[in-house]
């Protein structure tokens, strides 16, 4: 089964210096048809003005990923790191296990736009701590390169969540093929451009959601940017 959910069906709030997309109930948007899909909890497709962010705030019992997409952004956290900044390409990993609090801000003269995406542990109240890798564009081209999972294969980040992420850049003739495991869950996320998913055009923020299914193609890219989820039910 396959459901597509288009990107002006997400939730939305305006903040001024935050523009964010929810594609899971989140803060004052609830939509208890979309809590997530298996062990992926949030997917905030934030924007964030120039000489703003997020100020000291803190979780717990959650694995983090932010993606950035365009921009830079700022990161400090109690556990004593300050000054680190995420930049496209990048991709970071923050554990909060039994607590932290940290800051995220947007030094830059530009936008930055990034995606944060929560994961449920397999495991609560582990150790705090984060990871922080970049992948070039060239490994990202015209495939899926494992970003993200449980076991930190390929130089991917590790997070502590029964799941895996990958991302691609596509375009024209580019065309890859991924097997799955109908026992689990996929979620494939455009974060920018336009795809085709199995037979499914995508538009920037679309989302499907493939369950029961056996194998995804992608292909027909324009300045596509994507996200390949493989989760736990």
């Amino acid at each position: 089964m396959i459901t597509h959910r288009k990107s002006s069906d997400r939730g939305h709030a305006d903040h001024g210096w935050l523009k964010s997309w929810h594609s899971f109930s989140f803060a004052d948007y609830y939509d208890p048809a979309h809590m997530g899909v298996g062990n992926l909890r949030v997917i905030n497709d934030d924007r964030v003005a120039p000489g703003t962010g997020f100020g000291t705030h803190g979780h717990r019992d959650m694995e983090i990923v932010s993606y950035v997409l365009e921009g830079e952004l700022a990161h400090r956290d109690s556990l004593g790191s300050e000054g680190g900044v995420i930049r496209p390409g990048e991709v970071q990993r923050m554990s909060a296990g039994t607590g932290v609090r940290h800051s995220e801000y947007n030094h830059a003269e530009s936008t930055t736009h990034f995606l944060q995406i929560w994961l449920l542990p397999r495991t609560t109240g582990i150790t705090p701590g984060y990871e922080h890798k970049r992948f070039d564009d060239a490994d990202k081209r015209g495939r899926l390169r494992l970003v993200a999972s449980e076991d930190g294969r390929e130089g991917s980040v590790t997070v502590h969540a029964d799941a895996a992420i990958r991302a691609g850049l596509f375009d024209g003739d580019e065309r890859a093929e991924l097997e799955l495991d109908p026992q689990r869950l996929a979620y494939v996320h455009l974060a920018r451009g336009t795809l085709r998913a199995n037979g499914v055009v995508l538009a920037a923020g679309d989302a499907l959601t493939l369950d029961g299914e056996t194998r995804l193609v992608l292909d027909s890219g324009s300045a596509a940017e994507v996200l390949v989820f493989d989760l736990a039910r």
